[in-house]
This record gives C-alpha cells, structure tokens and sequence, in this order.
C-alpha cells in the first residue's frame, strides 16, 4: 500500500475515534452574522444638504430591496355597504384595477367639523385626512374602523384601544382603513398550520415580490384613495397605526412626501434586534435590509416632517436599549434638518396598545391650515 493511502486512512479514523466536527449551529452563526451587519448606508452627516442627499440614496436603495410597490393609477370602486352614524359615515368599499388583487378598505367620512372650528370656517373647507393602518390579527381593518358590531371584533378594541380610525373620524378627519395581507378578509379561512405571515412572504419571494412592498402599495393605493376625495384636502394627510401597523406607518411615511404626519404605535424597535433570534415574520422583512440599514434609516426619511412615537411601559415587544438607539440615530436626521422638535416620543402607562393622547394634538397642529 502506498505511504500516501496510508496517511489518508489514519486521518479518517482519526476523525470517527474523536467523535464528529464541531461546527457553530446555524442560530450561533445567524446571530453573530445578524449583529456584524454592515448597515452600511448609516447617516453621517450633520446638514440639512448631507441629509437631503442621503435620503435621496437610501430611498433609492429601500425602493429596490422592497421590490415592485407602485399603486394602480385607476381603479374601480364597488360599495359594499354603507352605515350612517350621528358623527359620521362608514363605507365599505372594495377597489379593484388590473394587474393588483382587489383591496378592501373603509372610508369614515365625519359629519361635523374638526373641534373648535366654527361651521362657517373650517367646515366648509376641505378636511385633512388620515391613512389608519391596523397590526397583526385576524380581524384585519375591522377593529381600526370600529366594527364592534362583528363576532370577536368588540373584545379587539377593549384590549388595544384598537378602533382609533373610528376616534379619528370623530375629531373631524377623514379616515381610511384598508385591509393588508395576509389578515383579516385578505386571509380568509387558511387550512395550515404553517403561519401565514412566513407562508405568504416565502411564496411571494419566488415570484420576485415581498410582501412588506405588497402591503406597501395597498398603503400607498389608499392615500391615493384619500387625496382624490372630494372632502380632503391632499396637502393634509397623515398617518397612523398599531404595531405592525406602526411599523407600516413608518415605511409609508419614509417614501410618500404627502404624508404630513405620523404617529408610530408599538414599533420602535429595530430589525437587527428582532431577527438576532428565531423569527417568523415575513410581513416585517425586507430583504438584504440589513446590508444598508434599519428601522431607524427606514424613520429618518421622514424628517423633516412631523413623527410621534407611542412606547406603552409594559410593551414587552419592545427592547428600551434599541428604541433608545432608534431614536438617537433618527434625531441626527432631523437635528441636520434643523428640525429636532418634529421628532417626538410618548411614553404611557400601559402595554402593546394605541394610546393616542398625544396624538391628537401632534396630529391637530400638524394637519391645520
């Protein structure tokens, strides 16, 4: 036997006596891989031109990594139903337009003007308008628009104070609610056990789309909504939402100018934070995101314009190092816009909840002529 075959064989058995390689698990590998991530377009300028020319490149790059998002530029609108309340009217409405599954969203239009407006004032302009954006669940839009008459949809609202699209037509504003996927009507009766949100994203990746720019363009489909209707006024929209829905409120704000003010609800954590363990949300997941970015590049597109974040004490989704590591890296984009006071955060009593008392008067001087 040659010396050389000999010399491979002691190898090999010296490999099986010792037992099997050692090699870091695929989570010990992830994790570490999670927290060397380049995020290699942070901000690092200090003016308002350094920031002007990196939203502009970040943006771009978001754009891309979030895959096809562009709204239909027109639609067919079918009624559903409709309800008169004494304070305001609720349609259910579903839009359809080629090339796009249908979208189905409520419009809460309000019967009075916005308080402390005299009715030959501002009620007879044209009202501001917000985009209210419901989180994870099975009841979808629903409980946002405040259908408590539905199965289970009343217990939804006590928990999480959730129909705050309903609050906010009360104080005088448009109000549109749409339905993302995969929850409530879009999701309908699913058979597996496999959750939906990871199913629907693993999917959508193989045809080229992600769901987090699906729901996207389902956003953007209905600020579109808002700014043709004939009792807004397109330069006053603004943005709010719960959770997920506070997480799709900072996307849509970030890329969509005419959205004047937001309100981030149970979202002020980041990505980097989120998927440093075993996760499953694709719902929330941009691909190749972290080679660039985070949450906190995603929020700082939106300076210089209005953004309130709502943390509750006992939200436990949400980590107090990482908001605070958030807010520090998005106040240097608004601290170069000259525009620190716009960037704000309320902290409540309470857990993973919509709280919406600053909200109300961030929304009011934000949305007012």
């Amino acid at each position: 036997m040659r010396l050389s075959m000999v010399l491979i064989l002691l190898a090999q058995c010296a490999v099986h006596a010792g037992g099997p390689a050692k090699v870091a698990p695929i989570n010990e590998r992830l994790k570490k891989d999670v927290a060397d991530a380049p995020l290699s377009l942070r901000f690092k300028g200090t003016t308002a031109e350094d920031c002007k020319a990196w939203q502009k490149d970040f943006a771009a790059k978001l754009k891309t990594l979030l895959g096809p998002h562009a709204p239909p530029a027109k639609w067919k609108t079918t009624v559903v139903s409709v309800k008169e309340f004494d304070d305001h009217r609720r349609e259910e409405l579903l839009l359809n337009a080629d090339g796009h599954p249908p979208l189905p969203i409520y419009v809460l239009i309000p019967k009075r003007p916005l308080p402390g407006r005299g009715a030959g004032g501002e009620g007879k302009r044209k009202l501001p308008a917000i985009l209210a954006i419901h989180g994870h669940g099975g009841h979808g839009h629903h409980p946002v628009a405040g259908r408590d008459d539905l199965p289970s949809v009343d217990n939804a609202i006590k928990n999480n104070n959730y129909d705050y699209g309903r609050q906010l037509v009360r104080q005088g504003y448009v109000v549109a609610v749409p339905c993302l996927t995969p929850f409530g009507d879009r999701l309908g009766k699913w058979g597996s056990k496999v959750d939906a949100c990871g199913d629907v994203f693993i999917r959508m990746q193989i045809l080229g789309r992600t769901l987090m720019g699906e729901n996207l363009r389902d956003c953007l489909w209905a600020i579109e909504l808002l700014a043709r209707h004939d009792a807004v006024d397109a330069e006053r929209i603004g943005c709010v939402g719960l959770s997920y829905g506070g997480r799709m409120t900072m996307l849509t704000a970030a890329l969509e100018p005419r959205v004047k003010a937001c309100v981030i609800s149970g979202a002020l954590n980041a990505m980097q934070e989120r998927v440093s363990r075993p996760y499953g949300c694709g719902a929330q997941i941009i691909p190749g995101l972290l080679q660039y970015g985070d949450v906190p590049e995603i929020a700082s597109l939106i300076a210089p314009r209005t953004c309130l974040w709502e943390v509750g004490s006992e939200d436990k989704l949400i980590d107090p190092l990482w908001a605070d590591e958030i807010l520090l890296r998005q106040r240097r984009a608004y601290k170069a816009h000259g525009a620190a006071e716009r960037l704000m955060l309320e902290r409540f009593e309470g857990g993973h909840i919509w709280h919406g008392k600053a909200a109300l008067v961030v929304l009011e001087k934000a949305l007012r002529r």
